[in-house]
């Protein structure tokens, strides 16, 4: 990756309290556990690994929603825990997994592209409504849809609207979490097309969360394979998937379902040894080569 990061992680962690039984003593949950990261400008990284792996909660330490309890995060080389929620706000844009709850239904889809604007007070009404029609206009979507409704649009025009919105405030860095998974597998292709040619036009920086690996093959240059909380492999993506070395990274490939020829499915007995010597041994760390 690049000298000068847009992102970076030194050694994060974060545990959430918790009880065991009724009567139980508190025993809290390491979620993310001892994460250095680094994303160059221009960088695509990938963040993948099962559920229940600290993904989420790593997109909440990156956009400031969370603090670590460990560790420090940093934006641009500024802390993030020093930054307001404005200044994070111009720098990170984020992207939901599912299109349908993240808008807003009883707003129209320029109200809900140009709300970022309304918040930090920029411009007038009128200016707001035109750059968002602008902004709507780059990912696809004609004027027309300014007055429409989310209800009146399909699950991938949503998401445009949604592409839009992260957008509008001019991010260096948008954090994508499962952008695709609540969509049509047809039109995942020209979602995921359009943010690879939004990062050429934009000089944007992405950090891709996602369980599909076709995706994070297509889209990224850089894979993190976090398992347990940690990241236990980090390397670029020709080298993640053409020659893995940690047991999950080798795990979740294995599993992956393909329409090759011959192919078959995952052998899950294969799957159930391979977890099975993962639960004997602790996850250790595998540094790129």
């Amino acid at each position: 990756m690049s000298d000068k990061p847009v992102l970076e992680l030194r050694k994060v962690s974060h545990e959430y309290s918790g009880r065991r039984g009724i009567f139980g003593h508190s025993a809290p949950t390491r979620a993310v556990d001892d994460v250095s990261i680094r994303v160059g400008r221009g960088d695509v990284l990938g963040i993948v690994g099962e559920s229940g792996s600290g993904k989420s909660t790593l997109a909440k330490i990156m956009l400031g929603l969370l603090p670590p309890t460990q560790g420090e995060a940093f934006l641009d080389g500024r802390p993030i825990a020093g930054m307001t929620r404005r200044q994070i706000a111009e720098r990170v844009g984020f992207i939901f997994q599912d299109p349908y709850s993240s808008l807003n239904p009883r707003q129209t889809v320029g109200t809900i592209v140009a709300y970022p604007l309304y918040l930090r007070g920029e411009g007038t009404s009128a200016q707001r409504r035109e750059r968002a029609q602008k902004i709507l206009d780059i990912v696809g979507l004609p004027t027309r849809f300014l007055e429409a409704y989310p209800s009146q649009m399909s699950g991938g025009q949503r998401q445009r609207v949604a592409i839009a919105r992260a957008l509008i405030s001019r991010p260096k860095l948008l954090i994508c979490d499962e952008p695709t998974s609540a969509l049509d597998v047809s039109v995942q292709s020209q979602v995921l097309n359009l943010l690879l040619e939004l990062r050429e036009e934009f000089d944007l920086t992405y950090v891709m969360i996602s369980h599909n690996m076709s995706v994070i093959q297509h889209m990224t240059t850089h894979v993190a394979v976090m398992y347990l909380g940690r990241v236990v492999e980090m390397n670029v993506s020709e080298r993640i998937f053409e020659k893995p070395r940690h047991p999950y990274t080798q795990l979740l490939l294995n599993s992956t379902l393909t329409v090759a020829p011959g192919a078959g499915v995952p052998d899950l007995r294969a799957d159930a040894a391979a977890r099975q010597t993962m639960r004997e041994h602790p996850p250790y760390i595998v540094l790129p080569d």
